[in-house]
């Protein structure tokens, strides 16, 4: 999950539920490097998304990576499922675990890759620890729940003291940064700038018109 180019990560929280397939296709035209598929158990986070049945029935749609991230109060129990289901990596909240490395070793044991996460409000201070043993550390920019809501500023310094703390732990060649929550076209230099290895972008791809194009105008960003 790690390499010197930005990867686009579209959350399809954000696209028509009703026409998912089509919002696969775009991805896939694009070509997006992963799709962000956002769990949310209604008790975590004030909402409630999809389960493991509907990441089964996209699988068999596309091959792209399945990047999950399961917004619940119990991650160790939803491992298994969304794994069965088709996930490639999963990604849970710091928060709701009561003992991190079990669920991080929970997940290896499935092969797949793993990822730790953080509520805006949360110091990172917390994740710290886990560091060397995910794939993965997950900035979020916004408070979890809901999508298209405005990127905090106080994020950049967050995800800056990631990077500061892989690269005196000569982590950074393993571990990416990704940030999920308020990413646009207009902000996703200085995001990338900041440290950030995957921008996860939902209403800014798919509340346009042409989801393949945008998500190729977030390419065009770091190509140049």
């Amino acid at each position: 999950m790690t390499g010197s180019r930005i990867k686009i990560a579209p959350s399809i929280l954000s696209a028509d539920f009703s026409n998912l397939r089509t919002a696969l296709k775009d991805c896939d035209r694009a070509p997006a490097d992963f799709i962000h598929l956002d769990v949310m158990d209604g008790h975590f986070v004030p909402n409630l998304t999809i389960g493991p049945a509907v990441v089964k029935s996209l699988r068999s749609h596309t091959k792209t990576f399945f990047d999950v991230h399961i917004m619940v109060s119990d991650p160790i129990f939803w491992i298994e499922p969304f794994v069965s289901a088709g996930a490639d990596g999963i990604t849970f909240h710091v928060e709701a675990a009561g003992r991190p490395g079990e669920v991080i070793d929970y997940i290896r044991s499935f092969g797949k890759k793993v990822g730790i996460t953080l509520k805006p409000s949360t110091n990172i201070e917390l994740v710290e620890p886990f560091l060397e043993w995910v794939d993965m550390i997950l900035i979020m920019s916004v408070a979890p729940g809901f999508g298209g809501q405005t990127f905090i500023p106080e994020s950049l310094d967050r995800i800056k003291e990631i990077r500061r703390f892989l690269d005196r732990q000569n982590l950074s060649e393993r571990v990416s940064i990704q940030v999920d929550g308020g990413v646009d076209l207009n902000n996703a230099a200085e995001i990338a700038a900041a440290g950030a290895d995957i921008l996860v972008a939902g209403y800014a791809i798919f509340g346009t018109t042409n989801p393949a194009d945008t998500i190729r105008s977030f390419r065009n960003i770091f190509d140049k």
